[in-house]
Order: structure tokens, then sequence, then C-alpha cells
């Protein structure tokens, strides 16, 4: 403890690049609560500035794993999440894409938080939904099992993530951390849809999980949004067999029409709550034609789907049976129980 971290910040100060072994090490400081406010600072702003690299951020996810309270989860179960960050403030997409995508027989690991960036995070709009997000955490597996769907609330898994947040929030910029939590979900999920908050971040989080053994994921970046746009071009990094390949995609190439942002802006948590529940009860809109798009990449990385036009499809399918808000409900009384 003398030291904390001051042999990493050593090594940072001349421009160095830690390893993976090396920043694993570093973060196992940080959250043991074995590094002082002024060394997390000096760490993150360090790694900021000279920009954080795909060891390092392999090296932090390790030993945020390694502390987090884990869950059971079936083999292929998959999770559904951004970075937020983008503050554009739309209605919950990648929530309501849990629904959707857990109709069509995929197990959703879904792991979000509160609103830091928007007005309205998923844990905001899943309460408002009378969903308990502060079920027993060993009831999640069962939860999981049951509904198809559960959410993970990030500060209950995360404990040790608290001695970095008072020099997080006096910071007061974007760290490494904005980018680990989608990396670290607690049902050690190995496919995943992340969207992150800058299309130059999605090629390095594809390859820090390729580097973590994951099987598949998209990881994306619409138009200033951390999820995929109707609105225009999309940035994908796709990690399948053991590659990352990058490539554009546009709603065109779902079937989907067009809409601007503006059309999925959303509101407070009562608000947001309702566009959704009227989104899976089929009312078409902008936002459902964008939970679409997201729902088929979903499907795609859960290897249910050939080819966006067919996650649409089955996505579309959800929506129309009532299977997608049926699983919204299921959720519901599951937690409630």
């Amino acid at each position: 403890m003398p030291n904390g971290l001051k042999p990493f910040l050593a090594r940072l100060a001349t421009g160095e690049k830690l390893t993976e072994a090396a920043a694993q090490a570093a973060f196992n400081v940080v959250m043991s609560g074995e590094a002082t406010p002024a060394q997390i600072g000096a760490l993150l702003m360090a790694m900021r500035v000279r920009g954080e690299t795909v060891p390092e951020l392999a090296g932090a996810v390790r030993a945020m794993r390694a502390r987090m309270t884990a869950i059971e989860a079936p083999d292929d179960a998959i999770d559904v999440c951004g970075t937020g960050g983008d503050g554009a403030g739309t209605l919950n997409v990648s929530s309501a894409a849990t629904f959707v995508v857990a109709a069509c027989g995929v197990p959703v690991a879904k792991h979000g938080n509160r609103a830091l960036s928007s007005r309205t995070g998923g844990a905001d709009v899943l309460t408002a939904l009378g969903i308990d997000i502060d079920a027993p955490i060993e009831r999640l597996s069962a939860i999981l099992r049951a509904a198809g769907c559960v959410f993970l609330f990030a500060p209950r898994h995360h404990p040790s993530m608290r001695h970095a947040a008072g020099p997080r929030v006096e910071l007061g910029t974007r760290t490494i951390f904005n980018l680990l939590g989608p990396l670290a979900n607690p049902a050690r999920v190995r496919r995943q849809l992340t969207g992150v908050f800058a299309a130059e971040w999605t090629r390095p989080i594809a390859e820090t999980l390729q580097s973590l053994g994951h099987e598949a994921a998209w990881v994306v970046h619409g138009m200033g949004l951390d999820e995929l746009t109707v609105a225009g071009e999309n940035h994908v990094s796709a990690l399948a067999n053991g590659i990352v390949h990058d490539f554009k995609v546009l709603p065109e190439d779902a079937g989907l029409p067009r809409a601007p942002i503006a059309a999925i802006v959303g509101g407070d948590a009562a608000y947001n709550a309702a566009a959704m529940l009227a989104m899976l009860q089929g009312e078409p809109s902008a936002y459902r034609d964008t939970v679409l798009l997201n729902a088929a990449a979903a499907l795609i990385v859960a290897g249910r789907a050939s080819n966006l036009r067919d996650g649409v499809a089955q996505a579309t399918g959800a929506i129309a049976s009532g299977a997608a808000l049926n699983a919204l409900e299921t959720l519901r009384r599951a937690t409630a129980s």
C-alpha cells in the first residue's frame, strides 16, 4: 500500500504503454482500495491523454471481472448494451431490444446502470415499468431462466468500482472506465452487441473482446449514438470466428426506412417507459425501427439470424405476436415474486 500505483505511474509518465498483465496489476491496486485518489486520477488521465490501448483495456477488464459478483447464465446468453456517453438523450433502445431478442428465444443478460450522461438510463426506465432492479442477486439466474432475460444493475455487481468513484467525479471527463462497463458483464456472456460513443472505438473494443476470448460480437456506433441508428450510416467492428472485420451498415440493408435521430429523442423515465410499451404493443415508429435494427444485429451475434433482413423479420414477428411484450411482463412478475 505505501507505493500504490507509483511504479505504474512512473512508467506511464515516460509515455510507456502498459502490457495487459501490468494493466491488470494496476487496476487490481485501484479496485482493492490500495491507491490514493491522486494516484487513481493520475492513472486515468495518463491513459486518457495518450490513448488507452487494447492490452490496457483487457487488463483492466480482467481486474474488474475478478472482483465482480457474477451470476450463472446459459452458454448462449447474450448482452445488449452501450457505453453511454453519447449525450443524445434518446429513447431506451438496448433495453427495449432486450425484450425483443428474448422473445426470439435468445437469453439476454442485460448489463446496465442509471442515467449518467442521459436523462433516462436502462435502470430508470425498467424501474418505471415496474421491474425490480434490486431483486436479490442469488435469484437473478433463476429469473433469467424463467423470463428469458434479466437486468444486471452494474453498481451491485461491481462494488470495487467505488474506489474510483471520487476521482472520476472530480476529473469530470471521460476515462477508461467509460469503456469498461460493457466488457465486464456479470453473467460472463461470450456474445454481445455493444454500442460505443465514438466511431474510433469500435475496433479497439472488438479487439479487446477478441483478446478476452469472446465468441462473437458487434461493436457499433451510429451517427453519434452508442447504438445502431436508422438515421444513416453505422460503423461496425464485428468479431466472428476469431477475426475482427470492419464494415458499414445502412438502414436500407435491413429493409428499414430512414428517420432522423430527433424522431427518437426521449424524456424522463415515465415518458420513455410509455414509449417502450407503445412500441412493444406494435405501434409503428422510428423508435420501433431502431429497436428492430439493433435486435436484428443481436440475433446475428447470437447465431440466430443469417443477415439483418432475417433478423428484422424475426424481431418484427416477436413484437407482432405479443411475445416481446410478454417477455417484459414475465420479467416484471419474476422480479416481484
